[in-house]
């Protein structure tokens, strides 16, 4: 019997201790303390970068310090990433040096005006959402092709020398330019680079930024090398400021240049938007606002003679690890960014060009990452990065772009039109025909291939494992299963999970079948496999395989052990009559089983008889098991450890049962929700 009564009444001390809300101007003065502390890091790691971004740009270096204060202020005002850090970026600098040098630096400010408006379009007509489906290869491709293009140009100047048009250029002359040109400006340079990869693999203090350390270090060394190349300002910022110049003519030029530099500086918001949601989940990015608010950013900052502005990883990183909370911290920084540059001139003009060519070495290089080509051969796009990156590296961005995209697209067609059809005979039973991928006309004559080798009058299951279904595809096999029933046969056209009803949508029409099948076969429900499991509540096998129910033959018990009289049955039961390709064990997290082997149950207990045959899985834990080293290191509890090398030891068990069947182990996170598979003596996550 349950027995229910009222809960007890707070006393009125527990009541009075009960934690209160904060008031109002509590929570704003903390979230000012954050921020602004916040603010001062990015403004630190801001200035070196927007200095190195506009000397590898071609373009004037205070334009960097304008773009990076405009960004901090009117993109951090108006954008929709609360966190996200505005500014001059590494993406663009290859493609403004190009602006530069065709059309000089007036029209490159009109033409990051334009731009800017350009994305407040985008951003009002909410086309945002289509930025973010160019194929992350191409982007990643284009960004490694602008880090390259980046690295070696400034390895010139970082020798003393200069650099050449292009990439090839400077590939070729980097040789020469190292013999000829060992001196002060090489020693400053290498030792920028030195301390910036240094700094954080030391384990120095995070909230002191590298690139700042390097620089400061850099410019007191060049203090002993007085025939250095150092930054030339004109002026204090309010110098600097330049109005825009209208092109003269070759205005289709310049419509492709606003055009290139606004789906650019879009994309690159957008991905780093998302980068941050990754890192902060309070807060999640307006897309369309956020283009809006990048594109006002890069009006004011054309207007003003600043460089192309788009969010930024690395100081948008850096603002959250340093206890950012709301968007006064990027409007902060980008104040102080202004005042440094009206105020500090002459500090800025004692930095070398050495140290800055050094520190965008270092920024080009990191745009080439492993992570991103690793990502792109996990999901066989490895063609589209090459392709991209080549393009960019051999002729300009925007071709590397465009060679990317039609990579993308030849491999998506490549992928819609291709198809596999093959023919399984089992000794016993029904013929199998298996068909998978995308089943189009392309395909059909291999289907018919396929299917012209079942035998008149031989039973057989088509198996639908497909993503797409013609109309051509569609006749040929529906024209096949009447001409095949004719004979005498019976026909059994299914998909995975065997769904009785006919799915409604377009790409779907082979459900048909579903609907119509029972008239031609009986309905046997041949379950996909086998699931031994544990008889805990919280491991429901239907949640645990996202499969409808009656796809699995299931057996649980305590522990999920195969020793089990019942189990040892269920698995001749499961194997020789309903013949069964697949036994998975599963295990679960925080199992009771595994907690009273390693605590002991009461002696002589139902229990602790039940639990005698998987001492051996804890005897193997103790002694080093694989599987038990691998948890552990993963963080793993000795509980769970325990259960997962028991998964291990009852998948032995049925090997020495000689059980003939495809055998696998499977380990369900319960409060994660995740399902892990056993491969190479480590289960590894499936979602």
């Amino acid at each position: 019997m349950i027995l229910t009564t009222d809960p007890p009444a707070v006393p009125p001390q527990t009541a009075a201790r009960a934690p209160r809300r904060r008031p109002p101007w509590t929570t704003l003065r903390a979230d000012l303390a954050a921020d602004l502390g916040a603010s001062l890091v990015v403004f630190l790691v801001a200035v070196p970068l927007s200095l190195g971004i506009a000397l590898a740009s071609g373009a004037p270096i205070m334009a960097g310090l304008i773009a990076a204060a405009v960004g901090g202020v009117v993109a951090g005002a108006l954008g929709g990433s609360p966190l996200q850090v505005s500014g001059p970026a590494a993406g663009l600098a290859v493609v403004v040096a190009e602006l530069v040098t065709r059309f000089g630096w007036g029209v490159t400010c009109a033409i990051t005006v334009g731009a800017g408006l350009l994305q407040i379009l985008f951003g009002v007509t909410r086309v945002g959402r289509f930025a973010q489906a160019v194929p992350p290869a191409v982007v990643h491709g284009m960004l490694a092709g602008i880090g390259i293009t980046i690295a070696l140009a400034q390895l010139h100047v970082v020798l003393g020398g200069s650099p050449r048009a292009g990439v090839v250029e400077n590939l070729l002359a980097l040789p020469a330019q190292v013999v000829a040109h060992v001196t002060g400006a090489a020693a400053i340079g290498l030792l920028t680079i030195v301390v910036v990869v240094a700094w954080p693999l030391l384990g120095l203090p995070r909230a002191v930024p590298a690139p700042l350390v390097a620089v400061v270090l850099a410019t007191a060394v060049g203090g002993f090398f007085p025939a250095l190349e150092r930054v030339d300002l004109p002026g204090g910022m309010l110098e600097s400021i330049t109005p825009p110049l209208l092109p003269r003519g070759d205005w289709a030029g310049v419509a492709g240049a606003v055009l290139t530099v606004a789906l650019i500086a879009s994309v690159e918001s957008l991905l780093s938007a998302v980068a941050v949601d990754r890192m902060q989940p309070r807060l999640r990015t307006d897309v369309d606002r956020e283009l809006v608010g990048q594109g006002a950013a890069n009006a004011v900052s054309g207007l003003l003679g600043g460089l192309p502005v788009t969010g930024v990883i690395v100081r948008s990183a850096a603002n959250v690890a340093a206890g950012a909370r709301t968007r006064a911290a990027t409007v902060l920084h980008g104040v102080w960014v202004a005042v440094f540059a009206a105020a500090l001139v002459a500090v800025i003009e004692l930095v070398p060009l050495a140290a800055l060519a050094g520190l965008l070495v270092v920024v080009g290089a990191k745009l080439v990452r492993p992570e991103d080509v690793r990502t792109a051969r996990q999901h066989s796009e490895l063609a589209v990065y090459l392709v991209t990156l080549g393009g960019v590296l051999l002729v300009n961005l925007l071709a590397g772009v465009g060679a990317g995209l039609a990579a993308a697209g030849v491999l998506m067609l490549r992928r819609s039109a291709r198809s596999r059809v093959h023919l399984e005979t089992p000794p016993d039973g029904p013929r199998r025909v298996v068909v998978g991928g995308t089943l189009s006309f392309l395909s059909v004559p291999l289907l018919a291939r396929v299917l012209a080798r079942v035998p008149p009058g031989v039973p057989v299951h088509v198996d639908l494992v497909v993503d797409y279904l013609d109309h051509a595809a569609y006749d040929h096999l529906d024209a096949w299963v009447r001409r095949h029933r004719a004979t005498g046969a019976w026909v059994r056209v299914s998909e995975p999970g065997d769904r009785a009803e006919p799915v409604a949508g377009r790409f779907a029409t082979w459900s048909h079948w579903q609907a119509t099948d029972a008239h031609h076969a009986p309905r046997v429900r041949e379950p996909a496999g086998l699931l031994l499991g544990c008889s805990d509540a919280r491991a429901v096998p239907d949640v645990i395989t996202a499969g409808a129910s009656g796809d699995l033959f299931t057996v649980q018990n305590v522990g999920n052990l195969v020793t089990d009289t019942g189990a040892r049955a269920a698995v001749e039961y499961a194997v020789d009559v309903l013949g069964v390709p697949v036994i998975a064990v599963c295990g679960h997290s925080g199992c009771g089983a595994m907690q009273a082997l390693l605590t002991g149950a009461a002696p002589d207990s139902s229990l602790e008889r039940w639990l005698q045959p998987a001492r051996r899985s804890l005897a193997a834990l103790r002694e080093g098991h694989p599987v038990g080293r691998a948890a552990l290191r993963a963080g793993r509890s000795e509980v769970d450890a325990l259960s997962m090398v028991n998964v291990a030891l009852q998948l032995e068990q049925l090997r020495e049962l000689g059980v003939p069947a495809e055998l696998t182990g499977v380990w369900f996170d319960v409060p994660a929700g995740t399902v892990h598979v056993l491969e190479n003596d480590e289960f590894r996550s499936l979602r």
